[in-house]
């Protein structure tokens, strides 16, 4: 059961980035398995957060940021209002769709990546409390801030998952893996 990101060429920096971010949806992806929609909205913990909402959310947010970088609109847009519904799914969504919007994040943001002439390219952060003014990232970075917004969301939904059924994320590896043993 190889837990470690496997570097398949130390030159290829993007594939090892694209390698990591995609280790970390693997932690959100799996915490899925074998659970009904149902079992995916539920909240067992005092935090609002369930596993459907936290894979919604980060498919959301994985092509809010690459969306910005190509200087394009997101197909949802959220304000104040319905950012707590990028959290859970709402009337008729259910994880297969959830799932299939974010493979289709997915192979655009590997498209994308693949196609930067470098990933030192910059492109603007929106005007927002939250960013400093006039600040522009790089795709590096990009790639980095996902890593962390997944990374810190798998670890929610390690939570979650174990809260509902007592499954871990190294048995949840085993199962996605066909391995028995863990």
């Amino acid at each position: 059961m190889v837990m470690h990101v496997i570097e398949k060429d130390p030159s290829d920096e993007r594939g090892t980035l694209l390698a990591f971010v995609e280790a970390q949806r693997g932690g959100l992806r799996r915490a899925l398995l074998g659970l009904t929609d149902e079992q995916a909205g539920q909240r067992p913990s005092a935090s609002e957060l369930s596993l459907g909402g936290l894979v919604k959310h980060a498919a959301e947010v994985e092509q809010i940021w690459v969306r910005m970088a190509q200087g394009r609109e997101p197909d949802t847009k959220r304000e104040q209002s319905t950012w707590g519904d990028s959290f859970r799914l709402t009337d008729g969504e259910t994880v297969a769709g959830v799932l299939a919007f974010w493979e289709r994040v997915t192979a655009e943001t590997e498209e994308f990546i693949r196609s930067v002439p470098s990933l030192e390219d910059t492109f603007p952060l929106p005007a927002a409390p939250w960013f400093p003014a006039d600040s522009r990232v790089s795709m590096r970075w990009l790639l980095l801030h996902l890593v962390e917004e997944f990374g810190r969301h798998a670890g929610h939904a390690d939570i979650v998952r174990e809260s509902l059924d007592g499954k871990t994320a190294f048995e949840l590896v085993a199962l996605a893996s066909g391995d028995e043993e863990v």
